[in-house]
């Protein structure tokens, strides 16, 4: 039976969710890898092939990656509607996720929407990211609307995101 998480509990897993979008969209790679634990987990589900990194290695790499990659700076992760609850393995979140890319003065782009799949557990006596699942805002999400089929819908990778793979992880 999972436990009831206390409000210093939800107020600190609150905190991971808005350092690793604060940690990402500044370049702090240090600090987005300390958003999880050590044998983390970050899936992005949303291509033919889900891409994976797993462990603080990989993890810097996805982040190191992101940082120098010119197009990302002004990128900024909004994320909203976090649903906390308790699991037997520490707790579980939802939330909304958009990242909105600045264009010079703007109009700026919208450039992805979608979600986060948590998993928190404490390492260290702190609580942090064990596995996040980032999915578009498509396919099973949508299967009550009318005219959705709730399959998962996969789209090509990016050729430039090919060099944010980490062959040790899986991805």
């Amino acid at each position: 039976m999972a436990h009831e998480l206390s409000t210093a509990d939800q107020l600190a897993i609150r905190d991971i969710i808005s350092l690793y979008a604060w940690a990402l969209d500044t370049g702090d790679v240090g600090g987005f890898v300390r958003c999880f634990c050590s044998d983390g987990i970050l899936l992005w589900d949303a291509f033919e092939e889900p891409l994976r990194w797993q462990g603080h290695d990989a993890l810097r790499h996805f982040a190191t990656f992101f940082r120098d990659m010119p197009t990302s700076a002004g990128r900024q992760h909004h994320v909203t509607n976090t649903l906390i609850t308790p699991c037997a393995e520490g707790a579980r979140a939802r939330s909304y996720a958009a990242v909105a890319l600045r264009q010079g003065d703007g109009p700026h782009l919208l450039h992805v929407m979608g979600y986060y799949e948590d998993l928190f557990r404490q390492e260290g006596g702190k609580w942090a990211i064990a596995e996040r699942v980032i999915r578009d805002w498509s396919g099973p999400i949508l299967k009550e609307f009318a005219g959705q089929t709730g399959e998962r819908v996969a789209r090509p990778m990016p050729l430039p995101l090919a060099g944010a793979l980490y062959p040790d992880s899986g991805s």
